[in-house]
């Protein structure tokens, strides 16, 4: 399989369902001084919220139910994405589940880490391939 080089500077997408917003941030905002070092991507609403409220810089894509979970997959699959952190709300039905789980989808066919709930993305996060350089292998 082919691979690409992600660099030590990661472009990071988040994301996070209406229930989890709160959480993310309070994630974000706990690990600022690490992701300021990262790229980061986000939804229409989540992106805004962490722009406004913590002061970060985020491209910022639609809302999730207007498309903004497949523009990230269409980036994930562009080779323009290098992780993603979405705290998702399994308990809560989603009218745009379907979008959810092709994202998930495609994050998994392009082989890039992924983080569902604040556990995993710490250890994400401080992983200290994330800070490095790091041959991904694609499947084109």
């Amino acid at each position: 399989m082919p691979t690409v080089t992600v660099p030590a500077r990661k472009r990071i997408a988040i994301v996070a369902h209406d229930n989890k917003k709160p959480e993310l941030l309070t994630w974000v905002a706990a690990r600022r001084d690490l992701l300021v070092a990262h790229e980061l991507f986000g939804t229409g609403t989540t992106g805004k919220l962490v722009a406004e409220r913590l002061g970060l810089p985020v491209h910022r894509f639609l809302s999730g139910p207007l498309g903004g979970d497949q523009q990230i997959g269409a980036f994930i699959a562009e080779l323009k994405l290098d992780a993603l952190i979405f705290f998702w709300d399994p308990l809560e039905a989603q009218p745009h589940d379907p979008d959810v789980k092709a994202l998930i989808r495609v994050a998994v066919v392009w082989n890039i880490p992924v983080a569902c709930n604040e556990a995993t993305a710490d250890h994400l996060l401080t992983s200290p391939l994330m800070a490095t350089e790091y041959a991904r292998t694609v499947p084109v």
